[in-house]
């Protein structure tokens, strides 16, 4: 007994004198936690201020269904039930079995629902028993934030994302500037296993990421990606893409990339304008064409013999489209008519002793490498040289015409748009600024990348051949006397790479006359550029076209009307009949509602989200919106009295 109480007190005084800093550290770490407030992350805005992504509150709510005091239970069970049909959309009675079989079982965690929006989740918490809170009405509602893109699908790959897939675009691109720095509090445990701020003070605050300020104008975005879109469902082709650049700045006005699923849909799979590098056909011939120019080695009336459309080079065959030629014709129009066999002469002809010559004009152009965007998962470029590995006999007489080199549409448009700008290379850019609290803290300039890629009378000559390619080359399909454009064609087939088939067989190897990437280039309008562009489409549906000036011109022509239309330039006018004859009568169609003058409130249920704000604004109505897509109700119903400054409230899903 003696031996059992000297143990006691030992252990008392130990526990008091030796091990209680001990204890009270781990009793502290059991009652009292370092709470994390998390910062905002920042938004992405277009240039004229339209959200293009933020973060959104998102709950899912469940139920403890043996939380709830049993008379309780009955009185309410219903009128919950009822509540709960009228906003999930099942019935009544459906709710009611559901809850009480969760009472029979003792479910203390029943799913409810997923995805409920904050608006929701506050009128959820007032239903019948769950007002009763989390102990009595056994109410759970578990939050998460998730990133929206109030204007849907479109420009998504662009915008980009930071999540467990990575990082992609400009999200992506600007990750640690947006996430912002997150905050601290201490917390102390009470009663039913609740956690109270010990002070209203943090101990450190949260500071909320930057806004990011992009260059996208929504207007010419919808607009291209549209136009885009109808082309590569009306040509049933695998991808393609359509940019549109500010041609004195730089700025990325719009970009659409848009792949193809296995049912025939498209969205938006890769950022094929910055990630797809490719063999870029005629399209690269603006480049042979001006180098030779610009080093007076010809001049656009040199002339030069077709023959009859087809030549051999080192055995391999030179041909142009039109079966039998050209025969002898200019410099200027081997560009406009886009002959293949015109354009290898000379470069042949004047560049066959010094490719060095022509590949330094090449990297000039910036063909030789990535343009060096924020965002992740820049194509390289691919240009042989002599003595390089890569370069053979017939090396510069190929890449004269487009093939044998690698090249992403982005690099093409950057070299266009220098044309248009006066040979003044400005880089392509996605961001205006970096934005915390309505304050810019970091702005991007326009960034030179050369002053002046050629002389004032090699840009005057080829900026002509370019619009004469509008006007009486290979794309006088889009010629409009409305207003004026410039570019070039582009058609290339597509080289099949060497592989194994599934029955261990070799295949492929050579260019194929059955897949085509089918592009256009240029800009408008073509006396005073105010903006550059490129649209490139792979792989169309042979049988219903696949060159340039089919397939890819038009959509060309498609984005400059509409550009033109809403944002005059100018003062040229426009009334000239497109190529999508149901885009255009909806476009019509759209514009007649939204200048008739309103003294009602019109119907705006089932419109896309965009042209549903546009419309609604533009009548004198503030628009506020949640969710996303086509708009399902509208707070102000149609035919009520127009107030102008009214606020209407549009639900989309």
């Amino acid at each position: 007994m003696t031996l059992f109480l000297f143990a006691v007190v030992f252990r008392v005084i130990n526990i008091q004198y030796f091990q209680g800093e001990k204890y009270k550290k781990l009793s502290t770490e059991l009652t009292i936690k370092q709470d994390t407030i998390y910062a905002n992350k920042g938004n992405v805005y277009a240039a004229d201020g339209n959200l293009l992504a933020t973060s959104m509150s998102k709950y899912t709510i469940r139920i403890d269904a043996v939380a709830i005091d049993g008379n309780v239970f009955e009185k309410n069970v219903a009128a919950l039930a009822k509540e709960l049909s009228a906003m999930l959309g099942k019935s009544q009675r459906y709710y009611e079995t559901k809850l009480r079989s969760a009472r029979k079982r003792k479910n203390r965690y029943l799913l409810l629902a997923r995805n409920v929006g904050y608006n929701d989740y506050l009128r959820m918490k007032q239903f019948p028993i769950f007002k009763l809170g989390v102990y009595k009405g056994g109410f759970i509602a578990e939050h998460k934030t998730v990133r929206a893109h109030p204007i849907g699908k479109i420009a998504e790959r662009t915008i980009g994302y930071d999540d467990f897939r990575g990082e992609a675009g400009i999200e992506g691109a600007f990750a640690d500037f947006m996430q912002g720095e997150n905050g601290l509090r201490w917390k102390q445990k009470i009663a039913k296993n609740q956690w109270k701020p010990i002070s209203d003070v943090n101990e450190k605050e949260p500071i909320d990421g930057h806004d990011v300020i992009t260059t996208i104008d929504v207007n010419i975005q919808d607009i291209t990606h549209h136009a885009l879109l109808k082309q590569l469902e009306l040509f049933e082709a695998d991808h393609g893409c359509a940019v549109v650049m500010e041609t004195a700045t730089g700025e990325i006005k719009a970009i659409s990339n848009l792949g193809r699923t296995s049912k025939g849909k498209y969205f938006e799979k890769r950022n094929y304008a910055v990630w797809e590098s490719h063999e870029p056909g005629s399209t690269f011939k603006l480049a042979s064409l001006m180098a030779a120019l610009d080093d007076k080695k010809i001049d656009t009336s040199t002339v030069v013999d077709t023959e009859k459309g087809k030549i051999f080079i080192h055995n391999k065959k030179v041909e142009d489209s039109r079966r039998g030629g050209y025969g002898k014709i200019s410099a200027g129009r081997v560009f406009e008519v886009s002959s293949n066999v015109g354009i290898v002469k000379l470069i042949k002809e004047h560049y066959d002793d010094e490719p060095e010559k022509f590949i330094a004009k090449l990297e000039k152009y910036g063909f030789t490498k990535p343009i060096g965007f924020p965002i992740k998962g820049e194509g390289r470029p691919t240009i042989p040289k002599p003595g390089g590995k890569t370069w053979s006999k017939i090396s510069l007489e190929w890449m004269s015409w487009g093939y044998g080199v690698s090249v992403t549409p982005m690099q093409t448009l950057m070299f266009y748009n220098a044309v248009a700008n006066n040979g003044v290379m400005v880089k392509p850019r996605f961001v205006k600024e970096l934005r915390r609290e309505n304050k810019a803290e970091t702005v991007f300039e326009t960034e030179i990348v050369h002053p002046k890629i050629a002389s004032e009378e090699t840009l005057k000559k080829v900026r002509k051949v370019m619009e004469n390619v509008v006007i009486k080359g290979t794309a006088d399909n889009i010629y409009s006397s409305n207003f004026s454009m410039a570019g070039k064609t582009g058609t290339a087939k597509k080289f099949m790479p060497r592989i194994k088939n599934k029955d261990g067989e070799w295949e492929g190897g050579y260019y194929s006359t059955q897949h085509y990437v089918a592009s256009f280039a240029g800009f408008f309008p073509a006396d005073e550029p105010k903006y550059s562009c490129i649209v490139v489409v792979h792989d169309p549906d042979k049988k219903k076209g696949y060159y340039g000036a089919t397939v890819a011109a038009p959509v060309f022509k498609e984005i400059a009307q509409k550009i033109y239309t809403t944002t005059p330039i100018d003062n040229q006018s426009v009334n000239d009949n497109v190529e999508f004859a149901a885009l255009e009568k909806q476009f019509n169609k759209y514009n007649t509602i939204i200048t008739k003058e309103h003294t009602k409130v019109p119907n705006v249920k089932g419109m896309d989200g965009m042209d549903a704000i546009s419309l609604l604004e533009n009548i004198g109505l503030n628009v506020q919106i949640s969710g996303v897509g086509k708009v399902q109700n509208q707070s102000i119903k149609k035919g009520e009295a127009l107030e102008k400054g009214a606020t209407i409230i549009l639900k989309l899903s």
